[in-house]
């Protein structure tokens, strides 16, 4: 009792009080289900780390709300008070339900607190806020998204600057701050100063932004008559992409008119992720229409984008390895032998390929960009789920809006010579071999099965998949050459195929990556599809 007891006496929001008043009241009829779910959401608390804060909107600790995220602003203020007299943090946050409410909130904190906070002007992509604390010399900052997570989820997302650069946090500050913030909820969020004296930033980030953004790859005149359809998917990056196309000096696309504002609802997708099947139907058929020559889709914060080409079956996203090769390998022409690439350890090792190609440097990190963006001498990184940093001096972190900007690039000059994406793609496997890729992902209500399913395979490692020998497995909970560490299983197949299983970070799935390397691109597919078939025989 004492726990919703103790939130109901500090939530400042009249609509997670209703909603938990009428839940207790339901309990207190021996509802079982209003008990269930009562002692459901204050079984702990949604804990802070890395990825910073991310989950469901509604009271309780285990919920995303008003009282969870002053108790993160104020413990993560007093981290950084920890080290300086008078910190800077600025604060963004995109279309989502109470994502405007959660940034007002911490910035009140933030400048009660003592520190100089800085909102930005308006509802904007992850990238913007990304790129606002290195221009602003910031010591930190704070994105509020949840970024292409189903509707009703939120989040918190913080970046550190200073000697980090403006990456999100890694071990151990994530534990640190988590540490302020438990100190802070031992307290009522009521006792906490606030102050209305925070900035709004003006809108000269943004304008630099789109200006750092738009020189990734300045317009050719190849790309005067292209023609390409753009989506938002329902989110913040439409008003930022277009600015960014036309100072770039490429032409507007037709967009996909019922996703191309914020809606927080998302109604016409069932998971607002460019990647889910049926999340970009609505894009085919307006590039059909329009005769395109290819799409852009961002997701809702922008900080990823996927493209798709038409095929000889219809419309076709290519999937984030293919996106990431072809943008590695223009990073690694302009590279001019010095740098190096970078990728999570989940992604395609072709760019391993076009490294030594280039005479550049390749390293595998755990995934997330908060370690790829670490990656020393960094000229590009990418990771398969549709992340991609090609602007490292600007960005440390994934951008959709400047991958976009640079896919148009390599559009637009494979144009002039009468060549597609497509074209590059054939091209670039006919040079590092022919890489194809899969994903099994198990989405899944009781997060037990997937600690169960790791340890069952920890326990019991496969020999083979399918006829395909195992030739070493690598359990990366105690990696063996001090390389990453993390809930990873990788098994490395006879004649260059792998398989990698983890846990998501971000939902409730078990996620299976496959990666084969073969002659031709029909035995790549013939060995991926077996290799398929196999895993999900295994763990499905």
């Amino acid at each position: 009792m004492a726990a919703w007891h103790d939130w109901l006496a500090q939530d400042p929001d009249p609509e997670t009080r209703a909603e938990l008043s009428a839940l207790v009241a339901a309990a207190e009829q021996n509802d079982a289900a209003a008990q269930t779910d009562l002692a459901s959401r204050f079984a702990g608390r949604l804990q802070f780390g890395t990825a910073g804060l991310r989950g469901e909107l509604g009271a309780g600790s285990m919920r995303m709300n008003r009282v969870l995220v002053a108790q993160a602003a104020a413990g993560f203020g007093n981290y950084l008070l920890a080290s300086s007299a008078r910190p800077v943090v600025v604060i963004g946050y995109d279309g989502r339900k109470n994502s405007d409410v959660f940034a007002r909130d911490s910035a009140e904190l933030f400048a009660g607190a003592g520190l100089r906070a800085i909102l930005l002007p308006r509802l904007l992509p992850t990238p913007v806020l990304a790129f606002a604390v290195r221009y602003l010399g910031a010591d930190a900052g704070v994105m509020v998204t949840a970024s292409h997570n189903p509707p009703n989820d939120n989040g918190y997302k913080v970046y550190l600057g200073g000697a980090d650069g403006g990456a999100q946090i890694v071990s151990p500050a994530d534990a640190e701050i988590a540490g302020f913030i438990d100190a802070v909820a031992e307290g009522s969020i009521a006792d906490l100063p606030r102050s209305s004296s925070y900035e709004i930033a003006g809108d000269d980030v943004v304008d630099a932004y789109i200006s750092a953004t738009a020189a990734v790859a300045p317009a050719p005149s190849s790309a005067e008559s292209m023609r390409w359809v753009y989506t938002a998917m329902h989110g913040v990056g439409w008003e930022t992409a277009s600015a960014v196309v036309e100072h770039a000096g490429y032409p507007q696309p037709d967009v996909v008119a019922e996703q191309i504002s914020p809606d927080p609802a998302f109604p016409t997708v069932a998971f607002p992720n460019p990647e889910e099947p049926g999340a970009m139907d609505l894009a085919f058929q307006a590039a059909q229409a329009a005769g395109a020559e290819f799409i852009v889709a961002n997701d809702p914060d922008a900080d990823r984008v996927a493209v798709a080409v038409p095929g000889p079956d219809g419309w076709r996203r290519l999937t984030g390895n293919e996106i990431g090769l072809l943008l590695g390998a223009r990073a690694a022409r302009a590279a001019g032998g010095s740098g190096s690439l970078a990728c999570s350890l989940v992604s395609s090792p072709g760019l391993g390929e076009i490294a030594r190609l280039h005479g550049l440097d390749w390293h595998e990190t755990l995934t997330g960009f908060k370690w790829i963006s670490r990656a020393p001498d960094l000229v590009y990184g990418f990771e398969e789920a549709l992340g991609y940093l090609v602007n490292p001096e600007t960005v440390r972190d994934k951008d959709g809006i400047s991958a976009m900007v640079a896919v148009l690039g390599l559009a637009a000059d494979a144009r002039a010579e009468g060549r597609t994406l497509a074209d590059l793609l054939a091209e670039l496997a006919d040079q590092i071999g022919h890489f194809a890729s899969a994903q099994v992902s198990i989405r899944v209500e009781d997060l037990s099965i997937i600690g169960s399913t790791m340890a069952r395979l920890r326990a019991d490692p496969p020999a083979a998949f399918g006829d395909v020998a195992v030739t070493r497995a690598d359990d990366l909970l105690l990696p063996a050459d001090g390389g990453p560490s993390g809930d990873i299983l990788r098994f490395l197949l006879d004649g260059g195929s792998r398989v990698i299983f983890r846990p998501s970070g971000t939902e409730p799935k078990l996620k299976a990556y496959l990666d084969v390397r073969a002659t031709s691109a029909p035995d790549a597919e013939q060995r991926l599809s077996a290799l398929e078939r196999s895993v999900r025989e295994l763990i499905v």
